[in-house]
């Protein structure tokens, strides 16, 4: 047998934090000794941080990064560790990771597939390296083999698929399967969507089947530069057999997930196999002097966590993916805690019960002293004792009522903020409102009525709401919670400087539909089956409503849209899967056959492509959102689309025409 101890390392990294990035990467390191690991895998650039965005092209970051490097390679003795960094070549710059062993760098592995789809722009910044290609960089004088690299160390022969490399068809793994690889290094930055972990365990599975090896999956953990979220998903696979993964969402800084493997067992499968050898294996090896240390045989052991085996992982992953982002948001901008404007809807609702699960979550990852230590600038909740004490200091919500507000949404406010220990305010803004309208009302020398001013009149007290939220935002140094949700995102229901001013909007990436069932699940079910939030009873059993009208209106949302799986229907076949108008009634007639008539899905496609394209201004200024699938629309993050536009003039004729062919007029809903 031939045995080695490795692990995929985890790290929390901020971009730029030099300081911070180095100490969590020696942490790691140094726990990789306690543990006695050979070989440490650390993610994709983790120096200097992946979201270092446009700052890539600063030339100071590359020569900082590898000068951060250096202040490593002492701390690796009897150890090999990989390390992420960029690093520039003849005026060009790469995402590369360095492999050191035993105090000495032995060589830099370069990305050869780049990103560039989603929120990633990775080509904007880096060169993707050519496969088969080798060259040196110079270092304090000193020449480095980089590129296409395969190193072998002491006969384990080690080579990397960098993120990106392990997604495409014809991935890197194949040719190093050819070079007689053992290990398979992936130093990873692959932020969170929902499910996102299947796919990534099927590749390193597969990829450790097809390629007969050791895989070593590293990711990064955490809000790292504000929109994406690392889940911190870590694992090791061999043969097809999955060895080991770690805890994902986790509050730690760093941590490992560790396996001992058998080189022989992969060797043996590819003695079995008839692989083609590969012409270029001995130019691209680089031979490195070393001793695996004498270990004993160990047992690995692969289990889901808990709250992944029960059958809610969309909720789960929601409510932990948030909560941790909400966590990191508000410890590396150095906030004192977060406001709610509490209305006691839905979407507010959800904002406040999000920071509560971030005290929940986090306490239970990490404990209440590590927790509060973590967020030592709060000096507020240093004495706190429990959960609930920590979330009265850092959680303050705000209802503001106005004539139009009912009795029914103000007690679901209440009981909420009562149920979480937040700290509550309660505001009547009916004389500001009616302030604002006289004045108007004096300039225009008319009333102002619902019968001719009735968007005027509503978004008038959503924005009266605003200063009193962000006056006890700045008061307590908080980050004040945008509640718009991306339902109304997608059409521009939402009032510019009313429901989504905000620091940070957390729910702008998640459709209303989804939402409404998270909380019910939150309240019924919760985290694990034990996590859960009464306190939503009362919301939950509310009609959506932005309650800005009168209440003889009887004023829902979907009244003034569509239903909300309608709506969001549209917008995943028109804007997801990019279909024009008419293309997009087809699927409604399939999707919702017998439940709405024809004429009803042709009126709300139409109003909707309206809604989208006049609206792109205000998407355009929302409060950044954290990205939690592949239907984003911050522009920032997945979809840009342009603020002036055709409108869909066309498209929408073509819409009207198919509608009025024969086949159009037949009547797919109740009069069938």
């Amino acid at each position: 047998m031939k045995l080695i101890k490795l692990a995929a390392g985890v790290v929390n990294t901020i971009p730029l934090d030099w300081n911070g990035n180095l100490q969590n990467i020696l942490s790691c390191i140094e726990e990789a000794r306690n543990q006695e690991v050979t070989l440490l895998c650390l993610p994709e650039l983790s120096l200097s941080g992946y979201g270092c965005e446009d700052m890539f092209y600063a030339p100071y970051v590359a020569e900082t990064a590898l000068s951060q490097l250096q202040e490593i390679v002492p701390y690796t003795s009897d150890l090999a560790v990989s390390v992420g960094l960029p690093l520039m070549l003849n005026n060009k710059l790469y995402n590369a990771s360095c492999f050191i062993v035993n105090r000495q760098i032995r060589g830099f592995a370069l990305k050869k597939n780049l990103a560039n789809n989603g929120i990633h722009y990775e080509t904007r910044w880096f060169h993707a390296w050519s496969a088969g290609d080798r060259t040196n960089v110079k270092i304090n004088g000193i020449d480095y083999p980089a590129g296409d690299l395969l190193f072998e160390v002491a006969g384990a022969k080690i080579g990397f698929e960098i993120c990106e490399d392990a997604w495409i068809a014809n991935r890197p793994g194949r040719e190093l399967y050819a070079r007689g690889v053992d290990i398979i290094l992936n130093p990873s930055a692959s932020h969170f969507s929902f499910f996102k972990s299947q796919t990534r365990e099927r590749f390193v599975q597969d990829g450790s089947r097809s390629f007969g090896c050791v895989y070593v999956y590293s990711n990064l953990l955490g809000n790292e530069a504000g929109r994406a979220i690392y889940d911190g998903d870590a694992m090791i696979a061999q043969s097809g057999e999955m060895l080991a993964s770690g805890t994902r969402f986790s509050y730690t800084d760093h941590y490992m997930v560790t396996a001992t493997v058998d080189l022989e067992k992969g060797r043996l499968e590819q003695t079995q196999n008839r692989a083609v050898f590969s012409k270029t294996a001995d130019a691209l090896m680089v031979s490195v002097p070393f001793q695996w240390p004498e270990i004993r045989p160990a047992r690995n052991q692969y289990v889901l966590e808990d709250w992944e085996a029960k059958g809610y992982q969309k909720e789960e992953e929601f409510a932990r993916a948030v909560s941790l982002a909400l966590f990191d948001y508000l410890r590396k901008s150095r906030s004192q805690g977060f406001v709610v404007s509490l209305s006691g809807g839905a979407d507010s609702s959800a904002c406040a019960a999000l920071v509560y699960l971030m005290v929940e979550l986090g306490v239970e990852s990490i404990g209440i002293e590590r927790f509060k230590q973590r967020l030592s600038y709060i000096e507020k909740i240093q004495q706190a004792t429990s959960t609930k004490e920590i979330v009265h200091e850092l959680l303050y919500c705000i209802w503001q009522g106005t004539e139009n507000s009912s009795a029914e949404t103000k007690f679901s406010a209440t009981s909420l903020a009562e149920d979480l220990n937040a700290r509550f305010y309660d505001v009547n803004i009916n004389g500001l409102v009616e302030t604002y309208k006289e004045l108007i009302e004096s300039g225009l020398d008319r009333k102002l009525s619902w019968d001719t001013d009735d968007i005027a009149l509503q978004n008038i007290q959503a924005r009266v709401r605003a200063p009193s939220a962000w006056l006890l935002t700045n008061i307590y140094n908080c980050l004040l919670l945008s509640t718009s949700n991306r339902s109304e995102a997608s059409v521009g229901y939402a009032t510019m400087d009313g429901d989504t001013a905000g620091s940070i909007s957390p729910l702008a990436g998640i459709d209303k539909t989804f939402l409404r069932k998270w909380l019910l699940w939150l309240e019924e079910v919760g985290l694990g089956g034990t996590l859960k939030v009464k306190g939503l009873n009362a919301m939950n059993n509310l009609q959506p409503t932005a309650e800005l009208r009168p209440a003889d209106r009887k004023q829902t949302d979907e009244a003034d849209l569509m239903p909300y799986e309608v709506l969001n229907a549209i917008e995943t076949y028109g804007f997801r899967d990019k279909q024009p108008p008419k293309e997009v009634l087809k699927k409604l007639e399939l999707d919702f056959e017998g439940i709405y008539t024809r004429e009803e899905l042709v009126a709300w496609t139409e109003r909707f492509f309206r809604l989208w394209s006049r609206n792109q201004w205000k998407r355009e200024r929302y409060a950044p959102s954290f990205h939690i699938d592949d239907r984003n629309l911050d522009p920032r993050t997945w979809l840009r689309f342009p603020i002036l536009s055709g409108g869909f003039e066309k498209e929408l004729a073509e819409l009207r025409e198919e509608a009025n062919t024969p086949l159009g007029r037949r009547r797919i809903g109740f009069g069938n």
